[in-house]
């Protein structure tokens, strides 16, 4: 490989500012796209870490496969869209009051062991994929649930109602009592 070679490598194939431009409008297009429209499908990951991930994959398959010029366009674009998701972490920690815009609220599901059923409806969450889900926290009836949340990540969180304890939680209390 001789330096004229390497220097290529490195040197900017596009406009800087295209590349910046680019990602920038992608970024936004996509982060308001699984905000508003796919918020609940991403499970325990936020919305916009997969989006980063699945941008920033894209941008360094194209940098590798010599979809751009030069290595540095690829490195420029990745960096233009690490900086957007940096500053939105950034931004809905520092500011209130953009949290809403950027994560996505709490919607409670159950609510003193009866289902919340405007709220399943938006979500599209069946009865049989809620009970499902309350199962996996080892609720068999809907009286077990004083609170049943889906999380802005898209998972659930449980607050039994008063004196209700999961089996697995007497079990572990059982255990710890005969440990010598």
């Amino acid at each position: 490989m001789t330096l004229d070679s390497l220097t290529s490598l490195f040197a900017l194939g596009t406009n800087p500012l295209e590349l910046v431009l680019r990602g920038t409008a992608v970024y936004w297009f996509l982060f308001a796209l699984f905000r508003f429209v796919l918020r609940r499908d991403a499970g325990a990951m936020g919305i916009a870490d997969i989006l980063l991930v699945v941008l920033i994959a894209d941008a360094s398959q194209n940098a590798m496969s010599g979809g751009y010029e030069t290595l540095t366009d690829g490195f420029l674009l990745v960096s233009t869209i690490a900086a957007w998701n940096w500053l939105i972490d950034w931004v809905g920690y520092r500011f209130r009051a953009v949290r809403p815009l950027v994560e996505a609220a709490p919607v409670v599901l159950v609510r003193h062991g009866r289902l919340v059923r405007r709220n399943l409806q938006r979500e599209m969450i069946s009865t049989p994929e809620l009970m499902a889900l309350l199962r996996q926290h080892g609720i068999t009836k809907l009286a077990e649930v004083n609170f049943a949340r889906m999380e802005g990540d898209g998972s659930i969180s449980v607050l039994r109602a008063a004196g209700q304890e999961a089996a697995t939680d007497d079990l572990d209390k059982r255990r710890t009592l005969l440990r010598p």
